[in-house]
């Protein structure tokens, strides 16, 4: 580590994110990166909503090559359809001028390949970054894809996930040697971004039963939203007091407030609809407890928003952020298919509010080393580790 200042003096990198479509996050990680590195980048195909390519800031360290589109027999043509991403092979022009020492690339994507076909050309290292593992994100069972992540990974140079599960994947399946994977967080969040505009309505202006549960995503069928909704109604018709926030919009968002009102949930469950990152903050403030029922996400980058301000999460296995709850310490995990099991777990707190608090301090306590300025240190360690390879 000696060198470290002279290789940081000069040290270039790239980030390949075809999508940060619900990456604002990204945003404080650049900048703490931009206060280490010489030079980064981050190229996208799809931006952050708000983003602006006027802003000082954000011209310096992202640019948006082409633009993206998902290929895909389904209907659903989101990032856990299947298929193929279509991306602007422009991006090999833009790295060749940019001349990075290291790309980190998400995933198995056209990006990431079009880095590694023309790595002896660029004379750059390539980070293969893949944020964890899911079921229609894996391909386990298609030998085909199998066969081309096989491919692309025997040619990157070393590989960084958020999740044991992620690590898991790429060794069992894609047979990346275990020691060539590190296994940290490199997606988290951060407190002041989620706070940094206000709204005139807050959670703290609805007059809502403590405790109260928040969600957090988009309203389809992925997320589970329409089982934490059977899980409140058996709370519901069991004299229970609470409040449910939900957070979000999608193409589920009228079949279930129709549920809701069918149920005559209305008293305990409100409907929020979109609300923007930065305004996320006081409602997360106001709730007590988070609840995340996916039925499949690689990640859950929300869990974490959630532990950041102190709340205890109920976080469906079928998340990767799972690893991330000590049950009954931080918050529990659930299997959402189960909405008696949800329901039983939600009133835990319901019943005995004073573990609240508690559950929430180790939450938070959990998140301590997880901050943006700690990712963007990673981000360089791991890119100086890719670049001293031989």
């Amino acid at each position: 580590m000696s060198n470290l200042n002279t290789d940081l003096h000069s040290l270039r990198v790239a980030l390949l994110m075809p999508s940060v479509e619900l990456g604002a996050y990204w945003k404080p990680v650049l900048h703490e990166l931009k206060n280490i590195c010489q030079q980064v980048t981050l190229y996208t195909a799809r931006p952050w909503p708000g983003f602006d390519p006027t802003d000082p800031e954000t011209a310096a360290t992202v640019e948006v090559v082409g633009t993206m589109e998902r290929i895909t027999s389904s209907e659903q043509k989101t990032d856990y359809s299947g298929g193929y991403m279509k991306l602007s092979p422009q991006i090999v022009g833009r790295l060749l001028a940019y001349k990075p020492q290291a790309i980190v690339a998400s995933g198995f994507s056209l990006w990431t390949i079009l880095a590694l076909l023309f790595k002896p050309l660029g004379g750059w290292r390539v980070v293969l970054a893949w944020e964890s593992s899911s079921p229609n994100i894996d391909f386990r069972n298609s030998k085909l894809r199998l066969l081309q992540r096989r491919i692309v990974a025997s040619f990157a140079d070393t590989f960084i996930t958020n999740s044991q599960g992620g690590a898991d994947y790429l060794t069992e399946f894609v047979g990346v040697d275990r020691r060539n994977i590190q296994v940290r967080p490199y997606l988290v969040p951060d407190p002041n971004t989620l706070l940094r505009t206000s709204d005139n309505t807050t959670a703290a202006d609805l007059d809502l039963q403590s405790p109260v549960f928040l969600f957090v995503g988009r309203i389809e069928e992925r997320k589970g939203i329409h089982l934490l909704l059977q899980a409140c109604n058996i709370l519901h018709q069991q004299g229970c007091k609470f409040s449910l926030l939900i957070a979000g919009g999608g193409p589920k968002l009228a079949e279930l407030t129709a549920y809701s009102q069918a149920h005559d949930l209305d008293d305990c469950v409100r409907w929020l609809g979109w609300v923007d990152y930065t305004q996320l903050g006081s409602y997360f403030r106001q709730a007590d407890i988070f609840v995340f029922p996916s039925l499949e996400d690689t990640w859950g980058m929300v869990v974490m928003e959630a532990m950041s301000f102190g709340k205890p999460v109920l976080c469906s296995k079928w998340a990767g952020a799972y690893e991330l709850i000590e049950e009954g310490k931080n918050g529990f995990i659930c299997d959402p298919h189960d909405p008696v099991a949800m329901a039983a777990l939600m009133r835990k707190s319901i019943d005995r509010p004073e573990t609240i608090a508690p559950m929430g301090r180790a939450a938070k306590d959990t998140m301590a080393p997880h901050t943006p300025i700690a990712s963007a240190k990673f981000l360089t360690e791991v890119s100086l580790k890719a670049i001293d390879r031989k």
